[in-house]
């Protein structure tokens, strides 16, 4: 009978080898060669999953060969749990969008969606890297599209530079997924005309309160439906549960 984990790792390792492009690699790398993504993406998964630390991770699964064959590997074959460090702070931007993609999938998402951006402070770096490299990056935007009725994360922007305004990321991302929503909420941060315009273009219905400038700014205001609205809020919930939950594994 197939297991909690084992069904878990099945599937990561299904999602791995649809969105990576070393399929054909040999699972444990021959001579020095590195680890493919297809086998580190369902290790980090399984790491996520069991709670653990990288190190507890890898000694946990040399005690779990049905596991490890599930991944390609044995349990001899694990990497060291520095290398799934490495792995997981070098892995791809395109293939994190993906698998967040994928994920969002196995769940039974609504048609409304709500949009913020918070600010992450980058991880503690030397003095003598920062000159040496001329790093400078001291925090990072990040917005996300979250599904209100389950509070899954849909898609998320990340920048360093802030070029363009929040607006034309809410576009963007609103884009991605036409078809797929029927309400967009949004705080005050999104108000320009010419993005309702744009969301109502692509059937999804904004709601993103006026800024108060004109009297005809509250008539604007007073017309939302206030229970729909305020499910923006989510969006804001879902922020404060990732970066309580994961704590300081969060950098830019």
């Amino acid at each position: 009978m197939q297991t909690l984990i084992s069904r878990f790792t099945e599937r990561c390792v299904w999602i791995a080898k649809r969105v990576c492009d070393d399929t054909d690699e040999p699972a444990a790398p021959e001579g020095g060669g590195g680890f493919p993504n297809y086998v580190m993406i369902p290790l980090h998964c399984l790491r996520i999953y069991l709670g653990t630390t990288y190190r507890m991770t890898i000694d946990l699964l040399k005690e779990m060969p049905r596991i490890t064959r599930e991944i390609g590997l044995e349990p001899a074959d694990l990497p060291h749990y520095s290398t799934l460090c490495l792995a997981f702070e070098r892995l791809d931007m395109r293939i994190c969008r993906v698998l967040l993609g994928q994920s969002a999938q196995l769940h039974d998402t609504g048609d409304i969606a709500a949009i913020d951006a918070t600010y992450f402070d980058r991880s503690p770096a030397s003095r003598h890297y920062c000159r040496r490299t001329n790093y400078r990056v001291q925090t990072l935007e990040a917005t996300k599209l979250v599904d209100t009725e389950t509070q899954v994360i849909l898609d998320l922007y990340c920048t360093t530079t802030w070029e363009g305004s929040d607006a034309e990321v809410c576009e963007q991302l609103a884009r991605r997924h036409a078809g797929e929503l029927r309400v967009l909420t949004a705080d005050k941060g999104y108000d320009c005309n010419w993005l309702r315009e744009d969301l109502r273009e692509l059937g999804i219905r904004p709601l993103i309160k006026h800024c108060l400038h004109k009297p005809y700014d509250h008539a604007h205001n007073a017309r939302i439906d206030e229970e729909l609205y305020g499910q923006r809020s989510m969006a804001e919930t879902v922020f404060s549960s990732v970066k309580r939950s994961l704590g300081s594994a969060l950098r830019a």
